[in-house]
């Protein structure tokens, strides 16, 4: 059998302040198909020149390959491969005296659900969770258990009402496990809009990092 298509060691966009200078940092996670670049592109959307904007690239486009509603040990080891991009990634900041309230974790699609999953496994508070249409990774019929606190991190949820790939079941199950598990749930569900990104969310994400930069936190 051929060997999986792990993620170590793939190769990270960057846009905006260097991580030495920045005040805070962003880890923006593309989804199924995409590139670093293509979720950088949403920093170029923002007005952010203190924050650290990092996208890693995983394997073959892709962080995992089944649906993020399958059953969890049918994205393995792939799952655990892109978790601990991110968990190497956080370490990487926070060794830098970026911490982990002023880092904010994004992703969009498979991203975001790798983003919010995250930040459930190992809950704390961050800067800001942002998970646009996305939601947990986790088998609908076994719920995963999820233990700790966020802290109050703010978490923004925005997704399509019709949107073919997530569930909107999903999304809100991901709003009342993160308010259970302390955070400030902000879920914007749009009316009949596509598997995409709008200015709404723009806008909010936006209105965290400000909130962070002018008042030490969101």
């Amino acid at each position: 059998m051929a060997q999986a298509p792990l993620h170590h060691g793939m190769p990270m966009a960057r846009y905006g302040a260097e991580v030495a200078a920045a005040t805070a940092a962003m880890i923006m996670l593309h989804g199924r198909g995409a590139t670093a670049a293509d979720i950088l592109y949403l920093a170029h959307e923002l007005n952010a020149p203190d924050v650290a904007f990092l996208a890693p690239q995983a394997a073959n486009a892709t962080w995992y390959p089944n649906r993020f509603i399958a059953p969890v040990a049918a994205n393995e080891p792939w799952l655990s491969s892109a978790l601990q991009v991110v968990h190497n990634l956080v370490a990487s900041l926070v060794a830098s005296d970026v911490p982990h309230e002023r880092i904010f974790l994004l992703g969009f699609s498979q991203g975001g659900c790798l983003a919010t999953e995250y930040a459930a496994r190992y809950p704390r508070r961050y800067a800001g969770v942002i998970g646009l249409s996305s939601g947990l990774i986790e088998h609908g019929d076994q719920p995963r258990i999820y233990t700790g606190t966020l802290d109050g991190t703010p978490v923004l949820l925005g997704c399509s009402d019709v949107d073919f790939h997530i569930p909107l079941a999903r999304v809100k199950r991901t709003a009342q496990v993160f308010a259970d598990l302390g955070a400030r749930v902000d879920t914007r569900i749009y009316p009949g809009m596509g598997h995409t990104v709008n200015q709404d969310e723009i806008d909010a994400v936006q209105r965290l990092i400000d909130a962070l930069q002018q008042h030490g936190h969101p």
